[in-house]
């Protein structure tokens, strides 16, 4: 059985907004985001604050944390807003598509048992302009 995909955060990428620190304990890369949500849980938008925060250590390890709420409706067709916490560890050079993992809150009624149950994964996908983000269910064998 495969992994379900429940939605894709199509993450639009401004690079004149980059934040880069580079110093003797590693380095540091923020980078802010925008974006919109569609799949068969929830569509929507990235409210304004989105960002991508990249830290990579003496030894090259790669902290990446993503973290942004997004606005729209559910499956129900409610308003509602859902918060992301994306993170993934890399060493070396990062692997396309990158996985990375999620963890969800959300103040939907209909979303909220599935959501905050913590079986999911997501992938990284580059595309032009940005990112695209692949929210699946773990769906066991």
């Amino acid at each position: 059985m495969h992994d379900k995909l429940i939605f894709e955060v199509a993450v639009e990428i401004d690079s004149t907004q980059i934040s880069q620190l580079k110093g003797p304990a590693g380095e540091v890369l923020m980078i802010p985001f925008s974006g919109t949500i569609k799949g068969e849980v929830f569509n929507g938008r990235v409210l304004p604050g989105g960002v991508d925060t990249q830290t990579v250590d003496q030894n090259g390890v790669r902290h990446m944390s993503a973290r942004y709420m997004l606005e729209g409706v559910d499956k129900n067709g409610e308003q509602c807003r859902i918060y992301i916490d994306n993170n993934g560890w890399f060493s070396g050079e990062m692997v396309m598509p990158f996985k990375t993992i999620p963890t969800f809150f959300t103040d939907s009624k209909a979303l909220a048992p599935y959501l905050h149950s913590n079986k999911f994964r997501t992938e990284g996908h580059p595309r032009q302009g940005g990112v695209t983000i692949k929210v699946f269910e773990i769906c066991s064998t």
